[in-house]
């Protein structure tokens, strides 16, 4: 679980969660001396073995595509739902937020606000920013408002963010060019990802955007989306924008295009290199099913057909050899003089090269 605290002052304090470890502060609020700490739950406490999550994206438009997809995601009852944008169609006003996420997904968000039921008892929801969505917000020394920030409460700045679900770190990126802290290789958002991706405590890391790196389809690839994720510690890449679905192999992790949540479907060109599978002939969502040993990522469509699925596995330890006997031989007594013994001492770099000790 992860949430956000607000502290006027020094950014150095310990958060006043149980069961809570402190993250380096994200942002500083203009002129005011607030910091934003973000706060996440220990773990194990304990962890779950195993996580699953949907993934869908380019789906917030109150269409019966939409409805379908959400009525698939439920029927797998995941631990948690991410967006990989445009989640509110077609100018992420207020008017239309509730009618195009709430009603399908109320049950995956808190706190929920809105007209279409109970929502969570906690936040289980996590979508990214698309540019629709951005054309209803803000922001003014880094500081963002609108119909999105109002609707939800989601982690750090609520732009871009991460979420350890099990062993599963999942960051949530912008790659809007509205977005205050860049959205280039060099920006402070990448900055950021890089950082927090080499430090994950966990075995699987995931990103997801809306502007995807590479992709076969209308909008094409995003060349301001193309940041070094396999060299940063990535193990899988997940776009929306293009209403279309496509598996993408390069740099040694995988790519997706995952845009067909509810949105018309869009044609593809010419495939990019790296393309294994490009599909738009139903609307669908990902399942991701994660434990500490293997990633599964399937995609569905509405009809219930697996159209796509690939397993990642994480390297196998190097086995111990087992010692091999050797045999007794019995020596020859020989006459030596007797010498005096030097007492052992058991030092602590002796210990050190005898018991390795591997971080867990």
């Amino acid at each position: 679980a992860v949430f956000g605290v607000s502290y006027e002052g020094d950014p150095d304090i310990i958060c006043p969660q149980a069961n809570a470890m402190q993250l380096d502060w994200l942002f500083k609020r203009g002129e005011l001396d607030a910091w934003r700490i973000s706060c996440r739950e220990r773990y194990p406490s304990p962890a779950p073995a195993q996580v699953e999550l949907a993934i869908i994206g380019d789906y917030g438009n109150g269409s019966q595509a939409e409805a379908r997809v959400a009525e698939l995601v439920h029927g797998w009852k995941p631990d948690a739902i991410f967006t990989a944008g445009d989640n509110n169609y077609p100018n992420g006003a207020a008017a239309t937020i509730d009618d195009h996420i709430g009603r399908y997904y109320h049950d995956y968000i808190a706190p929920y606000q809105g007209s279409f039921g109970p929502g969570a008892d906690n936040n289980r929801f996590f979508p990214a920013l698309g540019n629709h969505d951005w054309r209803s917000l803000q922001c003014q020394n880094e500081q963002c408002s609108g119909p999105y920030f109002d609707y939800f409460e989601l982690p750090a700045n609520e732009r871009y963010y991460d979420v350890v679900m099990g062993p599963v770190q999942v960051f949530v990126l912008d790659s809007d060019g509205h977005e205050p802290d860049g959205r280039g290789a060099d920006s402070a958002q990448a900055q950021w990802l890089r950082r927090a991706m080499q430090s994950s405590p966990v075995p699987w890391q995931v990103v997801i955007l809306h502007h995807p790196p590479y992709s076969s389809a209308a909008h094409g690839s995003q060349t301001a989306s193309q940041w070094p994720f396999a060299d940063w510690g990535a193990d899988v890449v997940i776009g929306g924008h293009d209403h279309s679905y496509e598996r993408i192999e390069r740099d040694g992790i995988l790519y997706f295009v995952n845009g067909l949540g509810g949105a018309a479907t869009y044609n593809f060109g010419q495939p990019v290199a790296g393309s294994v599978l490009r599909y738009n002939a139903r609307h669908g969502a990902q399942r991701l099913v994660a434990d500490a040993a293997t990633l599964s990522i399937s995609f569905i469509n509405v009809d219930g057909e697996i159209i796509d699925s690939v397993t990642l596995t994480q390297t196998a330890p190097i086995p111990t050899p087992t010692p091999t006997a050797l045999p007794s031989l019995t020596p020859t007594p020989t006459s030596v003089p007797s010498p005096t013994p030097t007492p052992f001492r058991l030092t602590l770099p002796l210990l050190r090269r005898l018991f390795r000790c591997q971080p867990d």
